[in-house]
């Protein structure tokens, strides 16, 4: 799932910077330098594509701004593998992957979870009413009906 990201590679101002210029913008109107995996927190693409690069070892830092991602290669690094992190940034299933089963998604939900979803409140299981409805949504469409009716006759 997801969408390969359109990637041209570029030579940068030397030969061990690298340049992509991608068919997205990654910062919107910001300059964001990365220097170690640290800096390179949470889920912004930029983040996360700079955070790919250098843990890849081939890169010693990532300056991404808009669409143009810029690294400089550690020493005797090569570019090869980049373009397809850059690529790759938004693919989350890759061929040959499968999703998880259903049984695997529900094993991984929180245990308290579960039974507030299967256990019908007290009022709801009397009255019929859905349990995975909350009662003030309940009361609400309550009230909202009353107020219909009395406007009705």
């Amino acid at each position: 799932m997801g969408q390969p990201v359109a990637v041209e590679q570029k030579v940068g101002t030397g030969s061990a910077v690298v340049r992509f210029e991608t068919n997205r913008s990654l910062t919107g109107m910001g300059h964001e330098r990365f220097t170690s995996v640290a800096e390179a927190k949470g889920t912004r693409p930029a983040a996360v594509v700079a955070r790919r690069l250098l843990e890849s070892g081939q890169v010693v830092w990532v300056h991404v701004y808009g669409n143009i991602v810029t690294a400089e290669l550690s020493p005797g690094a090569s570019q090869s593998g980049l373009h397809d992190i850059v690529r790759d940034l938004y693919q989350y299933w890759k061929p040959g992957m499968t999703p998880p089963s259903l049984e695997e998604l529900l094993a991984q939900m929180p245990a308290d979870a579960a039974p507030a979803a299967a256990a019908p409140a007290a009022d709801g299981a009397a009255s019929g009413l859905d349990p995975r409805v909350p009662a003030h949504l309940w009361e609400r469409s309550r009230l909202g009906r009353e107020r219909w009716a009395a406007k009705q006759g």
